[in-house]
């Protein structure tokens, strides 16, 4: 199957798309979590091609969309609405992981009666009614994380050289090789001397983890716009929220909040996986969504 790849919006402000299957059938949303691409969706997404028009995104400041200085949940949210708006979708499925799964959710409330239902994989929550003193700030664990971003490797020799790296670390020892090999092609962009570098730079990373980490903590305020964590309770379709039996215990946590704030919610528990589990397992993942559309 060969998927198509285009882009909405004008220059520096466009939003870098793929399509895999042909026009015509019901609108698939996919979108992935932090650090990666839309391509790591494509052992799932050629699946269901048969059934749905699949649409997957880079999500701001990742592979080919714009790098803007701004990385707030609502900012991902609006690019989720002027997704749908410029592709002219009606009762999307959207398929989301991590904080790609909290666009969603926000944009699900913006855009009331868009989607048909929501399947999200270890979300982003914070539970806006029982927020922490934001004065306080992150925890120096978290803080040491958000600043370590900084000192992720950025550049190598090659596409071979990041896969060679990339396979022997724990955080992809259990990815397939096509859903690895996807990221690294496509996360990854040629530079003048032949090297490659990271489309999502150490810096645009380590200011997208500052307010997922203050999501996790419970310290997250928002901008101008507020903390927008109070829609979930205002989302109308049915959501699916899952966790994966070996990711961290703070994904469940989050996952709980999810479930106690939306009003349409049911659990599922994903075994023998982790936080990447359409990554590791897409196979599960792909039983466990057309579940839920029958």
């Amino acid at each position: 199957m060969i998927s198509q790849r285009f882009s909405i919006g004008p220059t520096g402000a466009e939003i870098a798309m793929l399509q895999w299957g042909e026009s015509g059938k019901p609108p698939a949303l996919l979108v992935h979590g932090t650090g990666f691409v839309a391509d790591v969706w494509d052992e799932v997404a050629r699946d269901l091609a048969s059934t749905y028009t699949v649409y997957g995104l880079d999500r701001r400041g990742h592979g080919a969309s714009h790098k803007p200085r701004a990385y707030h949940f609502a900012d991902y949210a609006d690019d989720i609405c002027r997704v749908i708006g410029a592709l002219g979708l009606r009762e999307v499925y959207g398929i989301g992981h991590s904080a790609g799964a909290t666009d969603l959710l926000l944009a699900a409330k913006l855009l009331p009666g868009c989607f048909t239902r929501l399947f999200v994989i270890e979300p982003t929550v914070m539970n806006p009614h029982a927020a922490r003193d934001p004065s306080v700030g992150l925890s120096e664990q978290s803080l040491s994380r958000v600043q370590g971003a900084l000192r992720r490797q950025a550049e190598f020799d090659s596409h071979d050289a990041v896969f060679k790296r990339y396979r022997a670390a724990p955080a992809f020892a259990d990815w397939t090789e096509a859903s690895l090999w996807a990221y690294v092609r496509h996360g990854f962009t040629p530079l003048d001397n032949g090297r490659v570098r990271l489309c999502c730079t150490p810096e645009i990373e380590s200011a997208m983890l500052r307010p997922i980490y203050e999501a996790m903590e419970q310290v997250y305020v928002g901008d101008a716009r507020g903390n927008p964590f109070a829609w979930f309770g205002e989302i109308a379709c049915p959501v699916t929220v899952t966790t994966a039996e070996t990711s961290g215990l703070v994904y469940k946590e989050m996952a709980s909040r999810a479930m106690a704030l939306i009003p349409h919610a049911r659990a599922l528990a994903f075994e023998g996986a982790g936080h990447c589990v359409a990554q590791e397992a897409p196979a599960l993942v792909l039983r466990a969504v057309r579940e839920f559309s029958a």
